[in-house]
């Protein structure tokens, strides 16, 4: 496979997503490696290098022109920005947010916890198991938990809302 693309796999997997903004809005594309080349939604990639895409829908193909400076990359005279692929999930929580660092399993919650208990910065809170690993998700802050999103047993995603500890005010 063309290693610009990313994501070949000899069993059929979940598509591979990208996501552009274009003209202010968000754009997903969701294609797939196949034994003929790339797909997406009917359209297959003929030709692909660093300055022309050929793709062909019903039969019928077409070719752009393409340049790429950064995030940004140039097709014909429509110009995308590149999305970051895993979003950085800080951004969307509030303060206080604890989010899974990984994917992974929840192993065990800290006893007797649950919204409205006192919690210390830098306790332990929760334990995900990961890769064979178990990490300690612990209070960022001093203050009360307002919210305990994670239960035993549960597999979580990547930037998962965990558990929420509202800062104690001074």
């Amino acid at each position: 496979g063309d290693p610009r693309f990313g994501g070949w796999r000899n069993l059929p997997s979940q598509p591979q997503v990208k996501r552009y903004v274009m003209a202010g809005e968000e754009h997903e594309v969701r294609y797939r490696h196949t034994r003929t080349g790339l797909e997406a939604d009917g359209v297959r990639v003929v030709h692909a290098d660093g300055c022309r895409v050929v793709l062909e829908v019903d039969g019928v193909r077409r070719t752009f022109e393409v340049a790429r400076y950064g995030d940004r990359v140039h097709v014909d005279a429509t110009t995308l920005t590149v999305l970051p692929r895993f979003p950085d999930p800080t951004t969307a929580h509030a303060p206080g947010s604890l989010l899974a660092p990984m994917p992974g399993t929840v192993v065990r919650v800290a006893e007797n916890l649950e919204p409205g208990s006192a919690v210390e910065a830098g306790q332990p809170l929760l334990w995900l198991e990961a890769m064979k690993m178990e990490h300690r998700i612990t209070a960022p802050t001093t203050g009360t938990l307002t919210a305990l999103h994670a239960v035993p047993g549960q597999q979580v995603e990547m930037g998962a809302l965990l558990a929420m500890v509202e800062e104690q005010p001074r």
